[in-house]
């Protein structure tokens, strides 16, 4: 169920990626997993993020996938002058670099206004425009002041999301902008800088509970002591040690449906909890009884029968489950990829189907520099120009230094 490789969505559109650690390579992979030329421009030696360790040793595999890599040494001369010329042959161009470190070079967007008028010029940010503007930022960070954190754990415990959802869902608004800017161009020809950012992202994402309360005058609580707006949504326990499944009946259908799936006893057939708002009402005699049907059985039969009823479930599992997911590994959402040290690991995709497929894989992980001189060649550099740049170190080819 995986894209051809020949005429994805995106193709022919050049991007030139100088970027690190986890949300302008986010926006670069999407791009590139819908078929962008995406030039991963890295210092020598190889983007730092490579080398991480612990939580972070997994960025650079998941968000470099499909993209070319060339090492330059943007404090020479030479190299500077390579990376410019680079950039004024692009359609985009994704950063993420700490507030006005191109722009020093050179390389920030007011530099190309004459040279590249049709150039998307995007910035991957803690911040929007405003006061915040140059202060540094994490994911963590921008979790913690916008509210996200504060929702997560319980009170008086803030806790971030167990993933990079805030620099993730920052790329994926950068290429929101980055798609909206190309399409513009080609009514009106001139490019534009586009802007995302950590902690707009995240004010966005609690944006629903700032609206509960305007709404209702009530602040949200955090998750852990929500007020549920259903009676059962929940995580159980079921006989087997350690199994956990979460089930959730957010309708009255699902409600009908549920009660005849399972033995409910009097309140399944007492017409009077047919209603979600009384169900609610209820919760406190509703849960308990759940409690005690759901322990009653191992979690693949209650599956069988939740799946046949239409409501809502899924079994708690791990990351490292889900590389034996049948459904992912039967319609393609995981990739055979090679990490640079030669091993084998199945990432997942872009999760977008289109004609009912999924992104496929053109270009495996990139070693440092093994596209540079590729690239060089496809940005209009002659054979001499190539040669004399790897020989400065200018520029590192890693296909040049192993011959």
């Amino acid at each position: 169920m995986q894209q051809p490789t020949e005429n994805p969505p995106l193709a022919g559109v050049r991007v030139v990626e100088f970027s690190h650690m986890v949300m302008g390579p986010s926006t670069g992979a999407i791009l590139a997993d819908l078929g962008a030329d995406v030039i991963k421009v890295e210092p020598l030696g190889g983007d730092r993020t490579r080398q991480l360790l612990g939580s972070g040793s997994g960025y650079f595999p998941m968000f470099n996938r499909n993209k070319r890599s060339i090492c330059i040494d943007l404090k020479s001369e030479d190299g500077l002058a390579t990376a410019k010329r680079l950039v004024d042959g692009a359609d985009v161009v994704v950063e993420n670099f700490r507030p006005g470190a191109l722009d020093k070079l050179g390389l920030g967007p007011e530099a190309f206004k004459a040279s590249n008028p049709g150039l998307i010029y995007h910035s991957a940010k803690g911040f929007l425009s405003g006061p915040y503007e140059h202060r540094a930022a994490l994911d963590e960070v921008a979790q913690m002041m916008g509210g996200l954190a504060y929702m997560t754990g319980p009170t008086g415990r803030p806790l971030r999301a167990g993933a990079s959802v805030i620099d993730i869902t920052g790329g994926m608004f950068g290429v929101i902008g980055i798609l909206a800017a190309l399409h513009q161009r080609k009514t009106t020809g001139e490019g534009a800088t586009v802007r995302s950012s950590l902690f707009e992202t995240s004010a966005y994402m609690v944006g629903q509970h700032m609206a509960q309360m305007a709404v209702t005058g009530s602040a949200a609580r955090p998750m852990p002591e929500r007020v549920s707006a259903w009676a059962i949504y929940d995580v159980f326990e079921t006989a087997i040690e350690g199994e956990l499944l979460f089930v959730g009946v957010v309708s009255d259908g699902q409600w009908d449906a549920f009660r005849k799936a399972f033995d409910l006893g009097e309140i399944g057939s007492d017409p009077k909890y047919a209603k979600n708002n009384d169900r609610v009402q209820a919760r406190d005699m509703i849960v308990p009884l759940v409690r005690k049907i759901m322990g009653a059985e191992p979690r693949a039969d209650l599956l069988v029968k939740l799946e046949a009823a239409g409501v809502a479930f899924a079994p708690i599992t791990r990351p490292e489950d889900l590389f034996d997911d049948a459904h992912l590994n039967a319609n393609g959402s995981l990739v055979d990829l090679t990490l640079n040290d030669g091993r084998s690991v199945r990432l997942p995709v872009t999760p977008i189907e289109m004609n009912g497929a999924l992104p496929g894989v053109r270009h495996d992980l990139p070693h440092p520099g093994g596209d540079s001189e590729q690239i060089l060649e496809d940005f209009g550099f002659g054979d001499a120009e190539i040669a004399a740049l790897v020989k400065s170190n200018a520029v590192a080819s890693t296909r040049m230094t192993a011959s």
